[in-house]
């Protein structure tokens, strides 16, 4: 990310322990990316990339949240499009 703005919130001291093992700020990003992306309005990459994850990692975070994945002809065409020229 190229533009990083630091925002600072207030929690009750024990939502610390809620999040466990991750950070708070790790948590945070994860579910405004989740959000992000459950409402179209970033794609799975850049939402991975919010959350500081790889895309693997965060279609896995989709899945154990039953968030569907959104991948429409277009995203396949562009996939198919990158993989043959990969090969």
């Amino acid at each position: 990310m190229s533009n990083i703005v630091e925002i600072r919130l207030k929690f009750p001291g024990e939502l610390i322990n809620l999040v466990a093992p991750r950070s708070l700020e790790e948590e945070a990003r994860l579910l405004v990316a989740l959000e992000l992306y459950r409402e179209g309005r970033v794609s799975l990459g850049k939402a991975a990339e919010i959350a500081g994850l790889s895309i693997r990692e965060f279609i896995y975070e989709l899945r154990v949240r039953k968030i569907p994945l959104n991948y429409d002809v277009e995203e396949l065409t562009y996939d198919l499009k990158t993989i043959k020229k990969l090969m």
